[in-house]
């Protein structure tokens, strides 16, 4: 009879359609939903005592899809179905919408009405918000930044007739005194991201970390988001929410989806998408599960840090990998890369294009010549305000932003290409050196070029960014000769299965032609 409520009523699945729609706030497939409520103890759904929160409501598929399983577990305690709904919507289930639309929106997917105290309303409230709440709250503004969540005021100072995107779980010290109750079970897909002002309103800073820290002050006893997974390895804004969930052992479960669009059809987010489950009570190794289109690896039950690199390895076809890599003790190419701003030189910074003295440096910017990589200008020696050391050397640049698409297999780095001594480069790119001469350059470029080096990057890299960290896997090798992978995959042992997977991941590199 439960089921038999539901599905008469969606047909056809407008949230289904919903979930198509791509933008920053992304809409939440049932199937997904239901996936995040599957890694719950099922018991949860049998008791009339639990109760449940979304504390960033956008279409209710979350409280909708809670309510179909309350809607069964409960039958045996509660007979009658209006007496069950009645129980279930007034006491188990809560929400906290976006936006005024959403909340509409969330109210009509879970009481069948917008206005739950209307007559069409599976279960009659007295007010027209039922238990999903919607209160339009102020950013509150310190040198043009939201002191809660980063955003800029001069994107969401806004009319009162405006939506102000200032949610209200991130915007207050205590996100318990909301409902004033306890939560069992936390669960939602908050909004990613907010725009921070920079780079001339283009720039956005993460938010959901926030959503996840405010839950956690709520202290439920399960917490379950879905989330960006750049916070694997931190950056923006993350790197402490990185430091604190990967020492966490309280993170039972992790479903990686590298590509967004396995999760969220049609939707591409760099990085991918991962949803997790914490779990207040318990502590120990975590399941993981990576998935690549309909195929799922796992699970396989590990620390989230592992042993002797202290990263979370994403993959988990990849650690085997690492430990072969790891076991030789070789030093790290992170120790010959630069790091940001090598010269000092900053993206915008594009040369001369003649030379009008015999010092002129020579400088490879991005922009000005798409047919060769590193398309090159001119600098005053003078100009150059850090990195002086590295102008004699012989090097290697490389773009310090990633290159491809966002499907695999992916070619993971840029080409990179030889720096003579006198050459310098803007932000655009990194340097990799000192070394002896050019066909030593020549040599690591052969090595850059292949599969296996770039999978290691790829443990380190879930942004298009490709800074310094990227390359603390990869360990160093005798620049003497050049190498293939052939030779790589046979002096670290790795097996059949595993050079599959690499090859399965990476695109190979020919390092004749343009810039990818």
């Amino acid at each position: 009879m439960s089921n038999d409520f539901y599905s008469g009523i969606y047909n056809p699945d407008v949230l289904s359609c919903l979930a198509n729609l791509s933008n920053d706030e992304v809409f939440t497939p049932p199937e997904v939903a239901n996936s995040m409520l599957d890694m719950l103890p099922q018991e949860l759904f049998s008791n009339p005592n639990t109760k449940f929160l979304d504390p960033a409501c956008k279409s209710g598929v979350f409280l909708r899809e809670i309510a179909k399983r309350l809607l069964t577990g409960l039958e045996p305690i509660l007979p009658d179905l209006q007496q069950r709904i009645d129980h279930i919507f007034h006491h188990q289930l809560y929400g906290i919408a976006i936006t005024e639309l959403t909340s509409l929106l969330s109210r009509r997917g879970v009481y069948c009405s917008k206005y739950p105290n209307s007559v069409y309303s599976v279960s009659r409230f007295d007010d027209a918000e039922g238990n999903i709440r919607y209160k339009r709250i102020p950013h509150r503004w310190k040198n043009g930044k939201c002191v809660f969540c980063g955003a800029a005021q001069s994107q969401y100072d806004r009319d009162e007739m405006l939506e102000t995107h200032a949610y209200e779980l991130i915007h207050t010290t205590k996100p318990e005194d909301i409902f004033k109750m306890k939560f069992d079970v936390i669960i939602s897909n908050p909004p990613y991201q907010l725009s921070d002002g920079g780079g001339n309103g283009a720039s956005a800073k993460p938010i959901y970390q926030l959503f996840v820290q405010q839950a956690q002050k709520m202290n439920p006893r399960y917490l379950s988001m879905i989330i960006p997974s750049r916070w694997f390895a931190g950056g923006k804004g993350l790197d402490e929410f990185r430091d604190r969930m990967l020492n966490d052992d309280r993170i039972r479960v992790i479903h990686d989806y590298p590509e967004a669009s396995d999760c969220f059809s049609g939707v591409q987010i760099k990085g991918g998408v991962c949803y997790f489950l914490w779990n207040r009570d318990e502590h120990g190794d975590c399941s993981i599960y990576s998935h690549k289109g309909d195929a799922v690896q796992g699970p396989i039950i590990r620390p989230l840090l592992e042993a002797g690199c202290g990263t979370f390895i994403r993959y988990n076809e990849a650690v085997s990998v690492i430990h072969k890599v790891m076991a030789k003790n070789e030093p790290s190419m992170e120790t010959l890369v630069s790091t940001r701003l090598p010269f000092g030189l900053p993206n915008t910074f594009k040369g001369n294009k003649v030379k009008n003295s015999p010092s002129d440096l020579l400088v490879y910017v991005s922009g000005n010549d798409r047919e060769v990589r590193g398309s090159a200008a001119y600098v005053a020696r003078n100009v150059i305000s850090r990195g002086t050391e590295m102008i004699g050397w012989h090097k290697v640049y490389i773009a310090k932003a990633g290159s491809g698409s966002d499907s695999f297999p992916h070619p993971i780095l840029p080409k990179p290409f030889y720096g003579a001594p006198d050459t310098v480069c803007n932000e655009s790119y990194l340097v990799i050196g000192p070394f002896k001469d050019k066909q030593e350059c020549e040599n690591v470029m052969s090595y850059i070029a292949t599969r296996f080096f770039r999978f290691l990057v790829l443990q380190k890299k879930n942004s298009q960014n490709a800074a310094k960290g990227v390359y603390q896997l990869v360990p160093q090798q005798d620049f003497s000769k050049p190498w293939t992978d052939a030779e790589l995959y046979a002096k670290y042992d790795l097996s059949d299965e595993e050079i599959a997977f690499i090859e399965s991941m990476i695109k190979p590199m020919d390092l004749t032609g343009g810039e990818e």
